[in-house]
């Protein structure tokens, strides 16, 4: 299967600059599309990448919804991790949080960054890459990296559930940019912030 870089990284749990080191010291063959975007083969890749996870340390399974609205789809998403943790006989916790994927202040977004940091989690598993967070997620794969822990996306999740969720997170951005130009008063500003409103509002119908 031939992946983008993005795609390739989120599945080994390696950062795009390792995948950029491997090719440059010829340890992979890495095809160009026309336009020259990488394209990576994923067995090629998994060869590279043996287990790192040794017996004594922790899974990790993240699970995240934006709001109280989804709780339902957080339960699935538990059901989904626990289901294959359990499977592959790991010993496991689950670390679930409701909140944006913009905000980096969830409590279960820094308990999992601690852990990660205190090097006892041998893997995170995730059924999507933006239950971790919709932006910014590289520098936590970077992380794990670097700790040796090992991330494991699932790929499961709704189209319904993705579209009502960049719908809020595109709302709460909206807000936060709203609270910043209202201040100046300025009616190029203003005029933004109507603009916005519209979009986000067009998004949630």
């Amino acid at each position: 299967m031939k992946v983008g870089i993005g795609q390739a990284a989120a599945e080994l749990g390696v950062s795009r600059d390792t995948l950029r080191r491997w090719e440059a010291a010829g340890k992979i063959t890495v095809e160009r599309t026309p336009t020259g975007h990488r394209r990576y083969d994923l067995v090629q890749l998994r060869g590279l990448v043996p287990s790192r996870v040794s017996s004594d340390r922790i899974t990790l399974a993240y699970a995240r919804v934006s709001s109280q609205n989804h709780k339902k789809d957080l339960n699935q998403q538990i059901s989904i991790l626990e289901s294959f943790c359990t499977t592959n006989d790991w010993k496991f916790e689950v670390i679930q949080d409701v909140g944006s994927g913009i905000n980096y202040r969830k409590s279960g977004l820094r308990k999992l960054i601690q852990r990660i940091c205190h090097g006892d989690v041998g893997r995170i598993v995730l059924t999507h890459r933006d239950r971790l967070l919709r932006f910014g997620i590289e520098l936590v794969f970077s992380l794990c990296e670097h700790f040796g822990t090992e991330v494991l996306i699932l790929n499961v999740t709704s189209q319904a559930e993705f579209e009502d969720e960049i719908a809020e997170d595109v709302m709460e951005i909206v807000t936060i940019f709203s609270a910043r130009l209202y201040g100046s008063r300025n009616e190029k500003n203003l005029d933004i912030i109507r603009k916005l409103k519209d979009i986000a509002k067009e998004l949630e119908s």
